[in-house]
């Protein structure tokens, strides 16, 4: 009797720094895809990545604690969103600097292996889509049981059109028992090409879009950075040394990190396994993956009435077809159109040709050179006390709703250039102001003069909500001075 395979540890790492541009309005550097709800409603592009990974944990299979990469700025937002999937172990690594992919996954493959052990790690983007999950677990299964014999393997997606968008994996035909599933060897991996490359790979049935999805045991990773870029291994291991845990982040060294070299995975490790000792292996996916880059990639991955058409929200659409409605705040109606995206968002309304998808990011960098607030921030701003959302503003007033989770705080403050009123709409308010600490319930309120140090605590089990009503000669979100705060700003 032979004996039984070894069993096998998984470790879901999650790539979370990106800050894309091509969904905006509902997109933004501040508050980007991964965290907002897309392709589907309940859930966060995130939340997906991870949920989908849950059901591998079976048959002697471990399903460690995950490792999400990301940065300072969306910090909280990561913390938030993984509570709410219950996930309280999770390592999430925070980049001093953006260094691209090789270098956030070398970060990910040192915690995988800081125990110890040498876990077979599934790493994923946090903002693409799927539409078939037992597909796409199915497939995982597959490339996990390659992985874990030493390979690096990679999830190829069909090259349905010429895409000019995507890279794209060449690879050995399928055979043997396993048929098109079984993995195949990889004979190279190619750049975004213009649409005649494009349209030579398609008709050749040899390409795979290259999802981004790899996975492989972390000692394989590092070994063959070793190989191919040891510049990179050795630059971030002196930043992974120097290291600080904190509110439940991991700090790599800020000034180490400076020195790291920025490559993707693809240019620092995969483009050169081919034909080197280093097995590398292609799964095909067929799943309904999206990278989601564009509205128009959205479009296609959404569920389409008898016309072509696809909404999110509060939408009516007339003699119209072939057309993307993603509505968050108000009624949106579309009479008469084809091939039209239309985005709403409580402060801006993207209105385009569908196959103008990619012009986006054009119209954010004018944005950005003529200083507008609307690429960095959503009106409803999430802190990790909670949000407001910034209602009304005039010259010398603002008006914000905000909410506080319960238990929340927000730091003890004050304001050079304003002055602030408060009222308790629901919940109850443990409001500090100068000296005095008192309590506010519903349909009570408080002033704050200017120069005052106040915070607002809720020390209840609901979420409290309040209006404040800003007023002063400047009203900018830098006039605070922090004094003590649970979340560690300044």
């Amino acid at each position: 009797m032979s004996a039984a395979p070894p069993p096998i540890t998984l470790c879901p790492v999650i790539m979370a720094g990106g800050g894309g541009t091509r969904l905006w309005p509902l997109s933004r550097s501040g508050h980007p895809k991964q965290f907002l709800s897309i392709s589907a409603p309940g859930q966060t592009l995130l939340q997906e990545t991870l949920s989908r990974l849950h059901g591998l944990g079976m048959g002697g299979w471990t399903l460690s604690p995950p490792v999400v990469v990301t940065n300072e700025t969306y910090r909280f937002l990561v913390q938030d969103q993984l509570a709410w999937l219950g996930e309280k172990n999770a390592a999430i690594i925070l980049e001093p600097a953006a260094r691209n992919t090789a270098p956030a996954l070398t970060l990910a493959a040192l915690q995988a292996v800081e125990q110890g052990s040498d876990p077979v790690m599934i790493v994923c983007p946090a903002d693409h889509g799927v539409t078939d999950l037992p597909a796409m677990q199915h497939t995982l299964r597959v490339a996990v049981a390659q992985a874990a014999q030493g390979s690096v393997v990679v999830l190829g997606v069909p090259a349905v059109r010429p895409e000019t968008g995507y890279g794209y994996i060449r690879s050995a035909s399928a055979g043997g028992a396993q048929g098109v599933e079984s993995p195949r060897r990889v004979a190279q991996f190619v750049e975004k090409p213009d649409s005649a490359t494009a349209a030579t790979y398609v008709a050749s049935g040899e390409f795979h879009w290259n999802s981004g999805i790899f996975i492989l045991k972390a000692s394989v990773w590092l070994a063959a950075l070793q190989r191919f870029r040891p510049d990179i291994l050795a630059a971030t291991q002196a930043s992974w040394k120097a290291r600080v845990a904190d509110n439940g982040f991991v700090r790599p060294g800020h000034d180490e990190f400076d020195s790291v070299p920025s490559e993707s995975i693809d240019y620092a490790v995969m483009e050169h396994c081919p034909g080197s000792e280093f097995d590398i292996r292609m799964v095909p996916l067929d799943a309904g993956w999206s990278d989601l880059g564009a509205w128009d990639a959205v479009w296609e991955s959404r569920d389409h009435d008898a016309h072509g058409n696809a909404v999110q929200g509060d939408a009516v659409l007339h003699k119209s077809s072939n057309t993307l409605v993603h509505a968050t705040s108000r009624l949106v109606t579309v009479v008469g159109m084809e091939n039209v995206v239309v985005v709403e968002t409580p402060d801006a309304v993207l209105v385009m040709n569908r196959t103008s998808s990619q012009d986006v990011k054009d119209v954010v960098a004018n944005l950005n050179a003529g200083k507008r607030a609307e690429p960095l921030l959503p009106r409803k701003v999430h802190r990790p006390w909670g949000w407001y959302d910034s209602v009304d503003s005039g010259a010398r007033f603002q008006v914000k709703r905000i909410m506080v989770k319960p238990g929340a705080s927000l730091s003890l403050q004050m304001h050079h250039h304003r002055a602030e009123h408060w009222i308790v709409v629901s919940g109850t308010a443990l409001v500090t102001c100068g000296d005095k600490e008192f309590l506010l319930c519903e349909n009570e309120s408080t002033f704050i003069r200017m120069g005052q140090r106040h915070r607002l605590v809720n020390p209840g089990h609901v979420p409290l909500e309040i209006i404040e009503v800003q007023s002063g000669g400047y009203l900018g979100e830098d006039d605070i001075v922090r004094f003590d705060d649970t979340y560690g700003r300044t």
